[in-house]
């Protein structure tokens, strides 16, 4: 179906087409000169050491995971409320994860939860913060309680490129911290990509290793490696799409608090996390709550009607998947992050929506509520339709 009004929408400029001709014209096609300017430019943007660009952000958590020898048993801890490459990519390793809950209200690890999943498991061996929809975690408190019992903090920052924890940018307070550059993220490379990024030398000169075959040297090699490296042509879109980060992050702000403004008065609905003097997010996703999954799925469906596009980002979570059940069986109780899974909408938002088109969504969510459509048993039949296609 084609979207008057798509949930997202990539920026592709003129000097992106270019730059992307450039490469093709004048560089090796893997591995040219490009790959490397964007893994500078991207780790002098965080303020890091080392940026190393692969093909997917699951390719960088897998390296992660990798890196720090995660596997055969051991465990992470992390939220369920997340995309599911943030748990496969460990368990594909080996490793076995511990959940920890959300807090309803950033929709981010809570804290006291995962402090008591920690008191109550040993040998845990990392952590993995996921900054969701562009919303930073509670970094300090993280990292005092990895600290504490010496565990690896790896940060999934696939949907929070920019974000700011006081006044610092996440995926620069853990060992390791991975990107993704997807084309619906806050900056892509036209395709699939990913960074790893990291101040651990050894940590990067492996991955580098890891991620072309092992290879020590052009014939040599002296592990076992994958081929999770980033072509040339979209690293020299990547290079052009960082420019613009900042400059989209803050249009990205700016209309959600077009959002804020006009959504936190009508009932029943939740606004997304809101920024203040200690977090700055930059909003990957724009992302309400409803009052039920009834409501949820109605709305959805009212929106689509009106050429609206409406996701759920993620309708079910990880722990609750038919694939995770395959591999590991535990009594898992998270309360908060299966109440997140039946009430969470995501609207659209991208730099290039405008302010009209923002008032035209919440002018049709104002409706949809005044008139108690939800309510309504063919609104309703339309959700549950709705719903079904997504899963």
């Amino acid at each position: 179906m084609k979207y008057k009004i798509p949930l997202s929408k990539p920026v592709i400029t003129q000097d992106m087409i270019e730059a992307a001709i450039n490469a093709l014209n004048n560089e090796k096609l893997v591995m040219g000169e490009s790959v490397y300017k964007f893994e500078e430019e991207f780790a002098k943007y965080l303020g890091v050491k080392h940026a190393v660009a692969v093909n997917s952000g699951t390719s960088a958590l897998i390296l992660a995971y990798k890196t720090i020898n995660l596997g055969n048993g051991s465990k992470f801890i992390a939220p369920s409320a997340t995309f599911i490459s943030t748990i496969s990519s460990a368990m594909l390793l080996g490793a076995k994860p511990i959940f920890t809950d959300i807090n309803l209200d950033t929709y981010t690890i809570d804290t006291k939860h995962l402090e008591k999943q920690l008191n109550e498991n040993n040998n845990v061996k990392a952590i993995v913060p996921v900054h969701l929809y562009g919303y930073p975690c509670r970094m300090d408190k993280i990292v005092e309680l990895a600290e504490e019992k010496s565990i690896v903090v790896i940060e999934d920052c696939a949907q929070a490129h920019g974000a700011r924890y006081k006044g610092r940018k996440v995926g620069t307070f853990g060992e390791v911290a991975i990107f993704s550059f997807y084309p619906i993220k806050n900056m892509t490379v036209c395709g699939d990509g990913g960074m790893l990024v990291t101040n651990n030398d050894e940590i990067a000169e492996e991955t580098r290793k890891l991620r072309d075959c092992g290879r020590k040297g052009k014939y040599s090699h002296d592990t076992l490696g994958y081929v999770f490296r980033l072509n040339t042509v979209n690293a020299a879109i990547g290079l052009v799409q960082l420019k613009y980060l900042d400059k989209w992050n803050e249009k990205r702000r700016h209309l959600a608090s077009i959002y804020d403004k006009h959504l936190s008065n009508i009932e029943g609905v939740t606004i997304s996390p809101k920024l203040n003097g200690s977090i700055k997010p930059v909003y990957h996703l724009y992302v309400i709550r409803l009052r039920n999954k009834r409501m949820r799925d109605a709305l959805g469906a009212y929106l689509e009607y009106n050429g609206i596009q409406a996701l759920i980002h993620y309708p079910i979570p990880v722990h609750m998947q038919e694939a995770y059940k395959k591999y590991y069986r535990d009594n898992v109780v998270l309360k908060n992050t299966e109440i997140w899974a039946d009430t969470v909408l995501s609207i659209p938002l991208y730099p290039e929506l405008s302010e009209d088109e923002v008032k035209y969504i919440v002018e049709k969510i104002q409706l949809f509520i005044e008139k108690r459509l939800y309510l309504d048993k063919e609104w309703v039949r339309k959700g549950v339709e709705w719903y079904r296609k997504l899963i």
